[in-house]
């Protein structure tokens, strides 16, 4: 089980990030958050001013940033020039304009060779948008996570008003709907299922019964009791 590569992918709001980091709790492994790495690098690019339309210049920052993620007492941080910018990278203005960085295929290569040495002593779970289909293709397990829009706004919502931002739902759905489309017709690397994923609807499921509905799979496939 230690070395197990577990792959986790699915839009925005699908659960995936809370649900892979308890998984990884539970089985003994390291998680690893790649869509923190997009929004870091697209933290950077607003701070510096730079139009994220501005291909070259996104990848160029992309090229020079240094990012890296660990475990802190239990909690994942995501770090870039050396900075905690966990926080930081979760405002409603990153979440706007990260699926603009993230379809350049420049920044995409940049940032899949740090995922991929992250990932290359296996014993981790990773999610993100192309995990499965092009970041590690030959994980043990891949679990392609979905949600119906309206629970996914339902849920952004909530975790940005717990956070102390308020916006409305409105915003939230139109968000959500640009990002899903800018990240499934992407031409580099789409987000979509990879063909032996293990599909997980997550509408109606709490984040306890998705990470055990992927243990069971774990068991299922495995036979390991984690």
């Amino acid at each position: 089980m230690k070395n197990l590569t577990i792959a986790i992918d699915g839009p925005a709001a699908s659960g995936k990030s809370t649900t892979a980091k308890l998984l990884a709790r539970k089985l003994g492994l390291t998680p690893i958050d790649t869509g923190a790495m997009y929004r870091a690098v697209t933290l950077k690019v607003l701070r510096l001013g730079i139009d994220p339309e501005d291909e070259e210049k996104v990848v160029e920052v992309a090229k020079n940033t240094e990012i890296w993620q660990e475990c802190v007492d239990g909690v994942l941080k995501t770090y870039m020039d050396g900075e905690d910018v966990s926080s930081a990278i979760r405002s409603p203005e990153v979440s706007e304009k990260v699926s603009i960085v993230a379809r350049y295929p420049g920044v995409r290569k940049v940032l899949v060779e740090l995922q991929r040495k992250l990932a290359k002593k296996g014993g981790v779970v990773v999610e993100g948008r192309d995990i499965g289909t092009y970041v590690l293709p030959d994980a043990d397990l891949k679990v392609f996570m979905k949600a119906s829009l309206e629970e996914r706004v339902r849920r952004r919502v909530k975790e940005l008003k717990e956070k102390g931002i308020e916006v409305s739902p409105e915003k939230v759905r139109e968000e959500l709907a640009t990002r899903d489309k800018i990240d499934s017709s992407r031409a580099f690397a789409p987000l979509k299922p990879a063909e032996d994923a293990f599909i997980l609807d997550t509408t109606n499921l709490t984040i306890d019964e998705q990470v055990e509905k992927i243990i069971e799979e774990v068991r299922k496939r495995f036979g390991d009791d984690p």
